[in-house]
């Protein structure tokens, strides 16, 4: 027989077997490798936007870093491969440490995800912890496992009692977030009843940062990954982790650095895994110093706040349990049982009562690990209040002043202290958390204004004392241009006339590219603002329509099969370019029209196809200004460039007049779970804008409603109203004069 299989003998030849197994440990080393690239990006993000509770933003628990912590745990789980070296031993304890380091690091995470992302992801992490518990008891009764015995049997006790924490907590999420929703729709009722920045004493954009730090407040203090960072579970979970890792630092400086004692002489030879198992060693411990960052911080941030030298402390209701979190054990015990399958009323009466004791059970526990964890923090501020006080009575030796924040608040501190949203006993934590994030708002809008759209200020500043108000929103498309389509007229959206007329100015000779700059930063808001404020979808295609056109002219500068570029070269009269645009334009719509008669005729004018939009858009803005292109002169083609200019920044400004709306939406509307970062997203926007809110302002502002200035169709409806209101006046005017004349 062949060198693999059966040997001459029958006997199966099994030399090759562990050979793979060095480049298998590869593998391993990468899964962790990734895992504190993950971690470590949570650390700096944390850092970076001074959020010091890390949430987790690249690593949490999921389908994907469940995956990577089971390949990282192969070392520890492998019962029969023998590993006698030191290196060896270390590295199934680092494995182990490795679980604790993740599973502390990653209990912000469960905060954003729902009750069955919860169930699963917590039932996966049930069994990973078990089995690696498991193997580990068993390896070391056979033996696998001869020395660091006791700090294995401490890791063990540890990531039972993370585990433990971890699902309990779980359950609070949902009560928590729904008892913080209530709070957040209360504080708002007053506000989605009175828009924002009505006041004429100030600024839009200087009352709309003000309302946006109540509403970072607000969102911040909601965030779920906050709630369940600054609980006290978290804090106990962040010392667990830190004690973990302090364990493998110990087992790692006793057997290097120090003699070691006979309890830690290592056995001679070396494993099947050879060279790969130092590297599996050196990634995991490094995964676990950089995991164990975040967790550290957190808990050294809730043992800090509380320490005496921070002003008089009450500890009546420290080692109290607070409802919330029993609730939901409570409230399953009161709802019935949905046991179809049991008809005799006595199997129903038996299974309700053992819910009901398995449900009290569960409460006496979550009992036990809060007031548990609730010792443990109190255990802690005890030990770091003597470290502060031997600092702060030093500081105080050496002349240095250590600045107090006076314990009466600002007036604007009390205001935002309103906006706080906690739970039931963390009113200690009001004071913090009002001066941790007082200032976040004016950081966002900082930030934002390093990000100016400049071309699109320039072209705003520019046209903006040549416009008369937003006249261009009622003249770039006439009523008096004939219909392509039999079935009446699609709406108008902010993006596409945007679009269009650049695409028509890109057609002229001689246009600066700071034009296509310009509109290019316009719509980057123009989206969003229409993304936010069409919460119905009614202009979904529109908006598509203007994206697929702008992909074109922006990075190829083509109008479908147009070449704008060649037809700018070609030195033709604006009114022929005009003509140019409009039959290819009418060509296009005709075409895109019989290859979809049916879905034009069976849906309304806004759902038609991107393609018969767009062409409908080009032909109506182009024989709009062929209309009036007699009347007036516009030369070579420098005037209408200007006009179309005045246009764009007309209709950019008269969508930027919905900032407010924008705002409203943003901060209200959105989901618990990315509230927070919608509201850092709307800071970051009012500071790049700021100066287009300041230039929009010195505009003559039409008299419109809030849910009428969104649409650009009513801007168009009010001022063509007002415009045949004039002309009646204007009539009347001159038959009276007459009448006078006649009776002289």
């Amino acid at each position: 027989m062949g060198s693999l299989g059966c040997d001459a003998h029958g006997v199966l030849n099994d030399a090759e077997f562990s050979k793979p197994l060095p480049s298998i440990r590869l593998y391993v080393a990468a899964a962790s490798l990734l895992c504190a690239l993950a971690m470590a990006l949570d650390l700096l993000h944390g850092f970076r936007h001074r959020k010091f509770w890390f949430p987790c933003k690249f690593f949490s628990l999921n389908a994907t870093s469940l995956t990577f912590i089971g390949v990282g745990i192969k070392l520890s789980v492998d019962l029969n491969t023998s590993m006698p070296s030191r290196h060896d031993q270390l590295s199934k304890l680092s494995s182990s440490v490795f679980v604790c380091t993740v599973m502390g690091n990653s209990m912000p995470s469960l905060g954003i995800m729902d009750n069955k992302d919860l169930l699963m992801n917590l039932v996966a992490l049930a069994i990973l912890v078990v089995t690696d518990v498991v193997n580990i008891c068993i390896q070391l009764g056979t033996g696998a496992i001869y020395v660091f015995k006791e700090e294995h049997f401490m890791v063990v006790l540890l990531m039972l009692h993370m585990l433990l924490i971890l699902c309990f907590s779980a359950t609070t999420v949902p009560i928590t977030k729904r008892i913080l929703e209530a709070k957040y729709k209360k504080k708002y009722e007053v506000a989605l009843k009175c828009p924002l920045a009505t006041e004429r004493t100030t600024t839009v954009a200087k009352k709309i940062q003000r309302d946006l730090s109540k509403f970072w407040m607000m969102a911040h203090t909601s965030s779920p990954q906050f709630v369940m960072a600054r609980s006290v579970t978290c804090t106990a979970s962040g010392f667990f982790c830190l004690l973990s890792a302090v364990t493998l630092g110990e087992a790692v400086v006793r057997s290097y650095l120090l003699r070691p004692p006979r309890s830690l002489e290592f056995c001679q030879g070396d494993s099947d895994y050879k060279w790969s198992t130092s590297l599996v060693l050196v990634c995991q411990t490094s995964a676990v110093a950089v995991g164990s960052v975040a967790p550290a911080i957190r808990w050294f941030t809730a043992v800090n706040f509380r320490c005496p030298i921070r002003g008089n402390r009450s500890y009546r209701d420290e080692f109290r349990v607070e409802s919330y979190w029993t609730q939901w054990f409570s409230e399953k015990k009161q709802r019935p049982l949905s046991l179809w399958i049991l008809k005799d009323r006595s199997c129903r009466k038996t299974a309700h009562d053992a819910k009901r004791w398995l449900l009290d059970v569960c409460i006496g526990i979550q009992y036990v690990i809060v007031f548990a964890s609730k010792i443990i923090r109190y255990i802690s501020v005890y030990c770091v209040s003597r470290i502060l006080l031997c600092l702060h009575l030093a500081f105080r030796a050496t002349g240095s002043t250590v600045s107090h924040v006076d314990s009466e608040m600002s007036g604007s501190r009390q205001e935002l202290a309103s906006y706080v949203l906690h739970l039931e006993g963390e009113d200690e934590l009001v004071d913090l958390m009002v001066r941790s994030n007082r200032e976040a708002t004016d950081h966002w809008v900082k930030k934002g204004r390093k990000k100016q759209p400049v071309n699109l200020i320039e072209l705003l500043e520019a046209t903006t004392e040549i416009s008369k108000g937003f006249e261009g929103i009622k003249e770039f498309d006439s009523s008096e241009v004939a219909s392509l389509a039999p079935s009446g007229e699609p709406p108008n959206c902010w993006a596409l006339p945007l679009v269009t007329m650049t695409t028509i100015a890109l057609a002229l000779p001689n246009v600066k590219p700071k034009l296509l700059n310009a509109v290019s930063e316009a719509l980057d808001s123009v989206n969003k603002f229409e993304c936010a404020l069409d919460t119905g979808g009614e202009l979904a295609n529109l908006r598509k329509a203007a994206e697929v056109v702008w992909l074109g002219v922006d990075l190829y500068h083509k109008w479908f099969d147009v070449d704008l570029r060649k037809l700018s070269k070609q030195q033709k009269r604006p009114e022929e370019t005009l003509r140019e645009l409009a039959e290819a334009a009418k060509k296009e719509f005709s075409e895109s029209w019989q290859m979809n008669l049916l879905v034009c005729m069976k849906h309304k004018p806004s759902h038609w196809p991107i393609k018969t939009l767009a062409a409908n858009s080009m032909y109506r803005i182009c024989q709009t200004i062929l209309l009036s292109y007699e009347s007036r002169d516009y030369g070579t083609g420098e005037a209408l460039l200007r006009k179309l200019e005045t246009t764009i920044s007309d209709i950019v400004s008269g969508c930027f007049c919905n900032v407010v709306q924008v705002v409203s939406v943003k901060c209200l509307v959105t989901a618990v779970e990315v509230r927070e970062e919608s509201v850092r997203g709307a800071a970051l926007h009012l500071g790049k804008t700021e100066k287009i809110l300041e230039i929009v302002e010195r505009r003559r502002l039409p008299e419109l409603r809030c849910d009428q200035m969104k649409n650009i169709d009513e801007w168009r409806a009010f001022y063509k109203m007002n415009s045949s209101h004039c002309n009646s006046s204007k009539t009347v005017s001159s038959d009276s004069n007459e009448v006078c004349i006649t009776v002289d």
